[in-house]
């Protein structure tokens, strides 16, 4: 590989690792060529990134996107998943796909931001709900409050209302 091709991808590698919300570190030694592509395609789907990376150009990246931590864990043959939408979603994709296929992928670990995470990490982030539902969840817990203390202020009112229509009725004679 020419001097010009290395600092094109040091180039890409550094740009991924900057503008990506996490990243997860796979071993892909094993997998047949047609899973590699269906794994491609997965990814892509949710605008996840796959990168085959060469050790050596990804710690010259690592070192200019200021995320050092990660030379230590850049080794053997490596894949990475660049997520930009949703931290949580290059693990979820991944996970999915272990799950559904019988390929020898391998998570070795990753990143969020700053703090490098170990494949267990990788496993347990993969099992937590998605953006949405993570939202709903906190609107539902925040609802219910609300609507009781609506019902508790509206009761006085309503008692009022309701004493006043049975007199009415009464005094009409039904």
């Amino acid at each position: 590989m020419k001097r010009a091709e290395k600092e094109k991808w040091i180039e890409e590698i550094q740009e991924a690792m900057t503008k990506c919300k996490s990243g997860i570190m796979t071993e892909y030694l094993g997998m047949k060529n047609a899973d590699l592509t269906l794994l491609r395609r997965k990814l892509g789907e949710s605008g996840i990134d796959y990168m085959v990376v060469k050790n050596t150009l990804a710690r010259f990246a690592a070192d200019n996107a200021n995320k050092g931590f990660l030379k230590e864990s850049l080794n053997g043959p490596m894949a990475i998943a660049f997520g930009y939408r949703d931290e949580v979603e290059p693990a979820k994709v991944l996970s999915e796909f272990m799950d559904a296929s019988e390929t020898r992928l391998q998570i070795k670990g990753g990143f969020i931001g700053d703090q490098l995470l170990t494949a267990e990490d990788v496993k347990t982030l993969a099992t937590i709900p998605s953006r949405e539902v993570l939202i709903a969840q906190v609107l539902g817990a925040m609802q219910g409050p609300i609507s009781g203390f609506v019902n508790v202020c509206a009761a006085p009112m309503r008692g009022l209302v309701t004493v006043l229509q049975a007199r009415a009725d009464k005094l009409e004679g039904k």
